[in-house]
């Protein structure tokens, strides 16, 4: 069993599901695989998760920080000031950042190819959570379609 979870680090619901997303996945002690799936109206959002796949090439707990401090900082970012806060994420946990953070382009390759993967999976709406069970073969991904439910929902699965 896994959780897996579409998300948008300039989402405001996204912001406020992600640490529910942590607690479930450690209560439960289970996976939690997060893609991006950066929405066109959000100016900033794809930057960021270009910036976080850089953080988890270093470490993958330093990428987890990195988008847990973005969230935390959302309110007061704009696509102006995001290189701000990716230096003072930087200097807090001593990282050197390289003068360019993705020269060949990998990082964003990589994030395209998780909005490439929720388009093919026809995510609307970011959050998009599922838990991905293979308990049950008639019914093997779930989407909680309300995150206050997430936790019943995990229970309602593995009891399958």
């Amino acid at each position: 069993m896994a959780l897996i979870v579409f998300e948008d680090l300039e989402c405001p619901k996204c912001r406020i599901d992600s640490p529910l997303e942590e607690q479930a996945a450690k209560a439960y002690k289970i996976p939690l695989v997060i893609h991006d799936f950066p929405l066109p109206m959000h100016k900033w959002s794809f930057n960021a998760a270009v910036i976080a796949r850089y953080f988890d090439s270093q470490s993958k707990e330093l990428g987890t920080q990195f988008r847990d401090y973005i969230f935390q900082h959302q309110p007061e970012i704009t696509a102006d000031n995001l290189q701000t806060f990716v230096q003072q994420f930087a200097a807090q946990h001593n990282v050197q950042l390289p003068f360019v953070i993705d020269p060949q382009g990998k990082f964003a390759a990589e994030v395209n190819t998780d909005k490439a993967l929720g388009q093919k999976v026809g995510i609307q709406h970011t959050p998009t959570i599922y838990i991905v069970s293979s308990r049950n073969r008639s019914r093997p991904v779930v989407e909680v379609t309300d995150s206050s439910q997430l936790f019943q929902m995990i229970e309602a699965v593995q009891a399958e």
